[in-house]
């Protein structure tokens, strides 16, 4: 079965024993160790074992018996629902219901136009949203057409190809360069296989692939073997198949996509204001309708005018206020070159406290340089990476760390001739090449620097060779440890005269020294991380790489980083710990994809809005389960699948430009909300009022339906309207009790002046049903109106001026309502044209009202510090601190009705 290949000797010779060997889960690596020690621990014997197999692989039969147990190497499709389907969840949201409620109402009572709008309105929004969804069936086939179609593999003791999901446990494949691996698999023969898996596990690095047990339950560690879907670059294996489709690492992460993805913050916010409109109306009109019976009044009029204030109180062009808003946001993102996949992911990106961030291809840039080349004393110097690039330029392995090479020292190969090479043997962990050149004939041969040490018998020091000694190779040691302390990976150059051609002897070598690779920041990530702390967005690096290079890329970066937790001390933690863990420590180096979703999760457990910017296959989990997720330009199709943005200028600089963006979308969707919130809770509360005491209906319902419509017309400009710097500042959260507060105070606060204008009306001047109704709706349609000035900003209305097009609309809307009831359209509304004295009286009373706004809006919209679920330990007994800015200071709650 191995004849053609070469097997190393393993690292240990006893396996542990189990009594039980298990295909990997679903859930990925980490949770494996509830039901065994993962294949790459366990010895060939072992694992063919326990999966009733011979070393000889399986035959036809045995294949299609166990496809029959296993079913086939694919994923499943994910779940989708229809549209009708799709449709009906999104109907059934509490906001929904309510407006569909509205809209019927208002059809029911006559305002067939209205009610049009409004049932059109909610149409639009539900069929964008449903447009919108299946993303993660998107992200699972590209899972699926991302890895190979056709198998080697030996079936009745001889190689044949066939389809990739006919693989079942116990199969013996073979690969070579440029396959992608079909599954799972233990190496059981290798020569020179090199595989690709920075998508999966996050290492940039090729990894050597060699028979022999590992130690580690890490699938970054697992040298011996082979996971699905990475690329061969390489070489060639003959590996035992271990775990096929659902039960693969790759598996685990189509399984996450699979998942329903939980509701979002906005959806969370939508649907408990949803709840508390629905709530409100019904205690409202169920008031209203009660008290007016009880009076003597008609049932048939007392239930058309409860009907028409519970219009009157639903936010009817809320889907279309944050529809458009959202849209504009897409489109501003766009210039700065993010595409938006899910328009509600600005608003959720605005709310964002927790940024978790992969490492490889999101910080880095995933292509290695050479970052020292030092001599053997530790002193830079250049000859080492020089003769580095001569054997690489003319060995032409070209590996990643020989592109390095070649592009640090170009033309470094001019005037060398290659005469001889020897391929790089990861047996002896060296390569060579024999080259004719400037210097005479030279052996120059690069490799691990212990195997290369072990070869060398001088070194040079500057021009002077030396004897190598036990003090000098202890230092050259030494220089290798510290630099892998600092993230670098290093390889020894060392070079001999050749006597002539044929010489192949690798021995009395002389060191030239150590070049050192690094995987380098993206420029301006450090910028961009320094952006969103200043934002205070806290920012934590999930890497599936070694810890020691994760802890120096933070600092490279500019994060400030005490502890790195690894993957095997996550696996070794349950939910409570994780989640004590995940408030203070912000690196993580060997995380599976699994491991990433439980720190997602474990922060989402604990109050946080988390966002997850991320690139591989070993991030998509974590992207799907993620508040809001991004990928960037150039990442595998799967992570631009499941990502809600697409990040394409390579700047990360543009993620925090996105996080401002998501903050403005939001304060100006609040905006819309607190009016409704102030002017058509305190009207309906009025009115409510009224109807209890007056004789006749203070407003018709008619009237009630049009000021509502007036009104909501009014605020068309609020996408459009200016944010001031001071509400994007930070991290916002809806605060619901920060809304009934302000509701509880403008709300009541329009209802006094509200019945200042009756006493006026009815006191002053004994006015009858029409003009007081004229004279109220002038009243009510004023102050909803030009409120909007003073409650849109913390600021003072004429340091804050609203935006053009809010100042049109608004202006527009209330021409509109002043003319309406002095046409001859007002008199088949139900208006009287009031007299003069009685229109300075409501000027005077507008004025009064939208002073007093003012007055008492500080107090209005002042919020509570954010207190986190995360924060709130009170189940741990620890003392909390409110979150602080990174120059030190606390947060100072916000006055845009947001809690941060």
């Amino acid at each position: 079965m191995v004849d053609d290949l070469q097997a190393p000797r393993r690292e240990r010779k006893t396996a542990p024993v189990i009594s039980e060997c298990r295909s990997p889960a679903a859930h990925g690596p980490s949770s494996l160790r509830e039901h065994g020690p993962v294949f790459w621990t366990l010895a060939p014997e072992v694992l063919r074992a326990r999966l009733g197999c011979g070393p000889d692989g399986l035959t036809a039969s045995e294949a299609e018996r166990l496809l029959a147990r296993h079913g086939p190497n694919r994923d499943a499709k994910a779940r989708v629902d229809g549209a009708a389907r799709a449709v009906l969840r999104r109907s059934s949201e509490p906001l929904a219901l309510v407006l569909i409620a509205a809209g019927l109402v208002t059809i029911l009572t006559g305002d067939w136009a209205g009610g049009a709008v409004i049932i059109a309105i909610l149409a639009l929004s539900i069929g964008l949203d449903t447009i919108q969804e299946g993303q993660a069936l998107r992200a699972a086939e590209a899972l699926r057409q991302s890895v190979a179609l056709k198998a080697e593999v030996r079936r009745d003791g001889a190689f044949r190809v066939v389809p990739v999901e006919g693989l079942v446990p116990g199969d013996v494949i073979r690969v070579r360069a440029g396959d992608i691996v079909p599954a799972d698999a233990l190496v059981l023969a290798s020569f020179g296989l090199t595989a690709a898996e920075a998508a999966l596990t996050g290492e940039p690095y090729p990894v050597g692939k060699r028979p022999g047990l590992v130690a580690s339950a890490s699938p970054a560690e697992a040298t011996n073997a082979l996971f699905r879907g990475a690329v061969v670059q390489s070489g060639e294996a003959v590996a035992l198949v271990a775990a096929t489709g659902r039960d693969t690492v790759f598996g685990a992460a189509v399984a996450s996509l699979s998942e329903e993805a939980g509701p979002s913050p906005f959806q969370r916010d939508l649907r408990d204001l949803g709840l508390l409109i629905a709530r409100l109306t019904l205690v409202l009109v169920l008031g209203v309708l009660v008290v007016r019976v009880a009076f003597g009044r008609s049932v048939i009029e007392s239930l058309l005018f409860a009907v028409a204030l519970a219009v009157g109180l639903t936010p009817e062009l809320l889907p279309m206020i944050t529809t458009v808003t959202l849209a504009r946001g897409a489109l501003r993102m766009a210039h700065r070159k993010v595409i938006v996949k899910r328009l509600a992911a600005i608003h959720d990106l605005g709310e964002m406290t927790v940024l978790c961030t992969d490492k490889t291809g999101t910080l880095t840039s995933a292509e290695i340089t050479l970052a020292r080349s030092l001599d053997p004393a530790g002193t830079a110097a250049p000859r080492p990476a020089r003769l580095g690039a001569v054997a690489a330029a003319l060995g032409g392995d070209r590996g990643p760390l020989d592109a390095a090479l070649v592009q640090a020292s170009p033309g470094a190969a001019t005037g060398w001739r290659l005469v001889r090479q020897r391929p790089f043997d990861y047996a002896q962990r060296t390569g060579s090449v024999l080259a004719d050149g400037p210097e005479g004939l030279t052996l120059i041969v690069k490799g691990a620097p212990e195997a290369v040490l072990a070869r060398c018998t001088a070194h040079r020091s500057g021009e002077a060779v030396s004897a190598l000694g036990a003090s000098e190779r202890e230092a050259v040691s030494a220089h290798v440890r510290a630099l892998a302390a600092e993230g670098l990976r290093g390889i020894a150059v060392a070079s001999r005269l050749a006597l002539g051609p044929a010489e192949a002897d690798e021995a009395d070598l002389v060191l030239e020294g150590i070049c050192a690779f690094a995987d380098p920041p993206k420029a301006g990530a450090a910028a961009a991380l320094a952006a969103l702390t200043d934002a205070g967005v806290r920012v934590k690096v999930l890497s599936g790489d070694d810890p020691v290079v994760v802890r120096r890329l933070a600092g490279l970066v500019g994060l400030s980083v005490g502890e790195v937790l690894t993957g095997p001390e996550v696996a070794g933690m349950d939910d409570e710990a994780l989640a004590a863990q995940v408030r203070r420590v912000d690196a993580y180096g060997r995380l599976s994809p699994d491991q990433k979703v439980r720190v997602v999760k474990a922060l989402q457990a604990g109050g946080e809005v988390v966002g997850f910017l991320g690139d591989g296959i070993n991030d998509a989990p974590g992207l799907r389960h993620a508040d809001v997720s991004l990928s960037v330009a150039g990442a595998s199709g799967v992570a631009q699948a499941a990502a809600d943005m697409i990040l394409l200028a390579p700047d990360l600089a543009v993620a925090a430009a996105g996080v401002a963006e998501g903050r403005r979308t939001s304060a100006n969707i609040l905006k819309y909300i607190r009016m409704g919130a102030s002017s058509n809770f305190g009207n309906m509360l009025s009115m409510a009022l009224a109807a209890a005491v007056l004789p006749f209906l203070p407003m018709l319902p008619i009237q009630i339906l049009l000021n509502n419509l007036l009104y909501d017309l009014s605020e068309l400009g609020i996408p459009f309207d200016r944010v001031r710097p001071e509400a994007i500042a930070h991290p916002q959260a809806w605060d619901r009790q920060a809304l009934l507060r302000f509701a509880a105070v403008m709300g009541p606060l329009s209802s006094v002046f509200d019945l200042l204008t009756f006493g006026v009306l009815l006191l002053g001047f004994g006015a009858g049903p029409e003009v007081f109704r004229t004279a109220w709706f002038l009243e009510s349609m004023a102050t909803q109106i030009l409120v909007i000035v003073v409650i849109r900003t913390a600021a003072r209305p004429w340091r804050d001026r609203p935006g053009p097009a809010l100042a049109i609309s608004s202006l527009a809307a209330l021409a509109v309502a002043l003319a309406l009831p002095f046409t001859p359209l007002g008199g088949w509304l139900g208006f009287a044209a009031p007299a003069p004295a009685i229109l300075i009286a409501v000027a005077g009373i507008t004025a009064l009202y939208l002073a007093a706004a003012e007055v008492v809006k500080p107090w209005a919209m002042k919020t509570r510090a954010l207190k986190t679920r995360a924060m709130a330990s009170r189940e741990t007994g620890e003392r909390q601190r409110p979150l602080a800015t990174p120059q030190g200071r606390p947060f100072r709650a916000d006055t845009e009705g947001w809690r941060r």
